[in-house]
């Protein structure tokens, strides 16, 4: 697809389609530019926020499946979990791109509406217990396409605010969007326990609880995002904007793979989403397999909510005081959390590397020690997406003539596409971590008995990351302060 070059003449708009977009210019801003902004921000919230959804829902899907009679392994139920976050991680690489090639409204609208296909599936499989597990696991894997949203929305939102406001609406879009993830693991046990789709929503499982036949429609769990999906599309379609000056080929958007920032800023990223989607994916199942008696779905659902309710608070605080202050801070205190979470695990055959602490654990530590961590990523999540953009912006601007405008704005423009570009790529690699995160407390478990092998690996990787942080971007002297 061709570019559409942007003029200064004229409408400023043709049709859906902005043909002057200049955010930092104040007077411009004031006069049109944040109305017009924060509508699409808020359009695009509700589709974040269902993509994530969709994303996680295997996550709560997976508990229930032994109870309705789904004759799955528990390393088939981990691979459930995890493989959602496989697959969006690698769509999150080409949907990086797309934004600037198709717009950002087509692209919203069209990806959105995507998430009808596993949804309406994992209504339809899960009401048959004899379904396949394959069927099963390339269901799960289409729920990446959700994974994939996540890289193009947040590229394109930030195409529409200027640099001193990018944090907090990059912070409110992954924010609110994130709550999918929480909304999801607190309805599902909900509107399963009633047909609430009547002759539409098919007919109800019995499952056996305490001894007691209760009827359910674990459909429900998939079938409810449904309206929503379509009813958000069409606003996308409908409300939003694609902007002339953002569209770019793949080629031009390609340069990051040669920046060294954009492949630090993926290190960082995957050490704040990639734990935040990881320890949301794996929670449920961990609660289940180190306090048996806990029912996981009960709890599960607050740590993704306190990590995402707070996500815009570390982007504010990002434009407050600095992303690099802010996240290096919070990787210590990430480091710190997880030998919390070592403190307070019961001491089975796994428990010889954690030797102190109380011998059959504490819920109440382990599950207050999560939320701390759920915290920590919430906050670094909005502060190294602050980041990205001015990183590349500040290097973009440094290579313009002082005084030239012309070459500042050229500037300006080609330091926004990048670092749209570097946001959906940190989020594509950063979701590797939803994967990762699961499958390392499986292995942990299988090699030694419990998970604290696994967390003793994070924290480490939060002390490194600390240290490069430090590096490149929060001491004296740093290559680009931001």
């Amino acid at each position: 697809m061709s570019s559409i070059p942007s003029t200064s003449s004229g409408s400023p708009r043709k049709g859906r389609l902005l043909t002057l977009w200049t955010p930092e210019d104040k007077h411009f801003w004031e006069r049109e530019g944040e109305a017009i902004a924060k509508l699409n921000l808020w359009i695009s919230v509700p589709a974040l926020f269902l993509a994530f959804a969709i994303w996680q829902v295997w996550s709560v899907v997976a508990v229930n499946l032994p109870a309705l009679g789904f004759k799955y392994s528990t390393n088939q139920l981990f691979w459930l979990a995890a493989a959602p976050a496989l697959s969006g991680a690698t769509l999150r690489i080409f949907y990086s791109f797309m934004v600037p090639i198709f717009g950002g409204r087509r692209w919203t609208a069209l990806s959105t509406a995507s998430l009808l296909i596993p949804a309406i599936g994992i209504g339809i499989a899960v009401q048959d217990n004899t379904t396949s597990y394959p069927t099963m696991l390339v269901l799960a894997l289409l729920c990446g396409l959700g994974g994939g949203n996540f890289s193009s929305s947040m590229a394109n939102i930030s195409f529409f605010f200027p640099k001193e406001r990018k944090g907090s609406a990059l912070g409110v879009n992954a924010g609110l969007g994130n709550l999918g993830v929480s909304v999801v693991q607190f309805l599902s046990p909900l509107v399963i326990t009633a047909g609430v789709f009547g002759i539409f929503g098919g007919d109800p499982q019995t499952i056996v609880k305490n001894g007691a036949e209760t009827r359910v429609w674990a459909q429900n769990a998939a079938f409810i995002w449904v309206p929503w999906i379509a009813l958000a599309s069409v606003a996308a379609w409908f409300g939003m904007n694609d902007i002339a000056d953002a569209r770019a080929s793949f080629a031009a958007q390609a340069a990051i793979f040669r920046r060294k920032h954009n492949w630090i800023m993926c290190l960082l990223y995957l050490g704040t989403f990639g734990s935040f989607i990881g320890f949301a994916a794996g929670f449920p199942l961990l609660i289940k397999s180190q306090f048996p008696n806990v029912n996981p779905l009960a709890y599960a659902w607050l740590g993704p909510l306190v990590g995402a309710v707070i996500r815009p608070f570390g982007g504010w605080l990002a434009d407050k005081f600095g992303g690099a202050s802010v996240t290096l801070w919070n990787f210590l205190a990430m480091a710190l959390g997880v030998l919390g979470v070592l403190y307070f695990l019961p001491k089975g055959t796994g428990g010889h590397v954690m030797p102190f602490g109380p011998e059959e654990g504490s819920f109440a530590g382990f599950f207050t020690m999560f939320l701390v961590l759920f915290l920590t990523t919430g906050i670094g999540n909005g502060s190294t997406f602050r980041m990205i953009p001015v990183i590349f912006l500040n290097l973009k601007l440094r290579e313009a003539p002082e005084g030239d405008e012309a070459a500042r704005a050229v500037a300006i423009r080609e330091g926004n596409t990048e670092g749209a570009a570097a946001l959906g790529f940190a989020g594509a690699l950063g979701a590797y971590g939803g994967f990762f995160i699961p499958k390392s407390y499986g292995s942990s478990i299988a090699a030694t008995g419990g998970p604290e092998l696994a967390l003793w690996v994070f924290a480490g990787f939060y002390l490194a990351c600390i240290a490069v942080t430090w590096w490149y971007y929060a001491r004296r002297n740093a290559e680009v302060p931001c």
